[in-house]
């Protein structure tokens, strides 16, 4: 289910609780900050045994209410560390590293389809004792939450989208390339080059998605990329992680998804050339408790990233807290 995280600068580029507090670092932060965040999201961070495998999460706060927190690829949770932090006080915080990506450990064979992604999120809440969620998403994890909301409509509170697939837009024809690299099985040795010149990861995946690649420490890119090259075993699950993204996981749905009586959010980066404004609209006509869009001028794909008090400030508006 990730896709769009290998664009390249210009569509071609990319070849080339219980647990700890999180310290989170500002945007634009010095690197020996940066390293602390990694160090403290490393630290924090927890697996389930699950039938599906070993889910990596990271959990903070307490309270009756969840909130789950959904990452796009080639991203993991750590991407959601900021708006974490803020939202702590409000929420219990869970964000899981999906199959085939991030930190989590599942065996060859294992589906890492967004719909296996959906039924391994509904495992590991009943695992951590997690009913009702409030889901905020991204990129590929915006398709797997839509699936979980049709699947377990029961279980959603309410739903913020980020710049993520729709039924229409999915896969994105802009990440063919990267679609074709993991088809051939050239798309990790692309992505293990970026551990040996970090200075190109940020010149090309970075400014393609970042809004300030800057920001894309040596110390954040190692927590990225290194457990999607860590093995041959991971290495083949990155590329069907991507293969499953075609056929459209989202075929279908869009009839479903306007009988939801869920409030939905969306909060899109405006300069995404990826994930359009148009297509935020599309959401915002299609489910019937829209909350409208708000738009952020310069946030790129991961603009969440780089900008958790707006994330922050829309999930308070949107859980009225």
């Amino acid at each position: 289910m990730k896709r769009r995280n290998f664009l390249t600068l210009t569509g071609a580029m990319l070849a080339a609780s219980a647990a700890p507090r999180l310290s989170i670092a500002a945007p634009g932060a010095s690197p020996s900050a940066a390293l602390t965040d990694v160090a403290n999201f490393r630290a924090a961070r927890r697996f389930a045994e699950l039938p599906f495998g070993r889910i990596a999460y990271v959990e903070r706060g307490v309270g009756p209410k969840t909130a789950l927190f959904l990452h796009g690829a080639p991203l993991n949770s750590f991407q959601w560390r900021g708006a974490i932090e803020r939202l702590s006080p409000y929420r219990r915080c869970i964000a899981p590293d999906f199959m085939g990506l991030g930190y989590s450990e599942v065996p060859a064979g294992q589906s890492l389809a967004a719909s296996a992604q959906a039924d391994m999120l509904a495992a590991l809440l009943d695992k951590l004792g997690a009913g009702t969620v409030d889901i905020i998403a991204s990129d590929s994890g915006g398709a797997v939450a839509q699936l979980f909301l049709l699947r377990y409509p029961q279980r959603v509170r309410s739903m913020m989208l980020t710049n993520c697939d729709i039924e229409p837009h999915s896969p994105p024809k802009e990440i063919a390339p990267v679609l074709e690299m993991a088809r051939k099985g050239t798309l990790a040795d692309d992505t293990a080059k970026w551990l040996t010149d970090k200075a190109m990861a940020r010149a090309t995946f970075g400014a393609a998605v970042f809004h300030n690649p800057a920001q894309l420490t040596d110390e954040i890119i190692e927590y990225y990329a290194a457990p999607l090259v860590s093995s041959p075993l991971r290495r083949t699950q990155y590329h069907e992680f991507h293969n499953a993204l075609s056929p459209n996981p989202l075929a279908g749905i869009e009839s479903q998804l306007r009988r939801s009586t869920v409030p939905v959010r969306m909060v899109w980066g405006a300069s995404d050339t990826i994930f359009t404004i148009a297509d935020a609209r599309y959401l915002d006509q299609l489910f019937p408790r829209s909350q409208g869009i708000r738009a952020i001028p310069e946030g790129k794909l991961f603009f969440q990233e780089e900008f958790p008090d707006i994330i922050a400030e829309e999930a308070r508006k949107l859980w009225q807290v």
